[in-house]
């Protein structure tokens, strides 16, 4: 009798379904509790799209003057228009593996914006154009330290000068 009554209350396919469209439903909603929502405006596309255009320019003429094949900085540890280092390649080629390619290609304008946006998209997925320009200068914490207070007011002033030429 227990045995047939055990048969009897044994769940179908159906229920088995919800259980597991439930299942779903929790652990992809957890998951978005735990991974924020991608900014949008930093996806790949945005070097070409214009939404970084603006603060890319003035970061490039702080850090190469405009040039497209400026001198190795830093001692020749950065490269390249926006100046990037090995370790600042490494990591937004290890958050994006999309960008492929070796560190050398930083020297060229295209391959390095893509770069410099997975970095951001790394370390300032939301956040002031200040903060990205502080975090470019001086690592995944530079928006904390002093020393790139004064890369900022470069930037700023580029930025208004880049603003009153598009204006005119």
């Amino acid at each position: 009798m227990g045995l047939r009554l055990l048969r009897m209350c044994r769940p179908g396919p159906g229920v088995w379904i919800v259980a597991s469209t439930a299942l779903i439903v929790l652990v992809v909603s957890l998951a978005s509790l735990y991974w924020p929502p991608r900014d949008a405006s930093l996806a790949p596309a945005s070097a070409t799209d214009g939404s970084h255009r603006l603060l890319l320019d003035a970061i490039w003429m702080v850090e190469a003057s405009g040039r497209l094949n400026p001198p190795d900085g830093d001692g020749g540890k950065s490269i390249g228009p926006y100046q990037i280092s090995y370790a600042y390649w490494q990591d937004a080629v290890d958050f994006d593996a999309s960008i492929g390619g070796q560190y050398e290609d930083c020297r060229n304008k295209d391959y390095a914006e893509r770069v410099v946006l997975a970095y951001w998209r790394r370390y300032v997925p939301h956040g002031p154009d200040e903060r990205r320009a502080r975090v470019h200068n001086g690592g995944p914490a530079g928006h904390r330290k002093p020393a790139t207070e004064r890369y900022w007011q470069k930037v700023q002033r580029e930025l208004a000068r880049l603003s009153q030429q598009a204006a005119s």
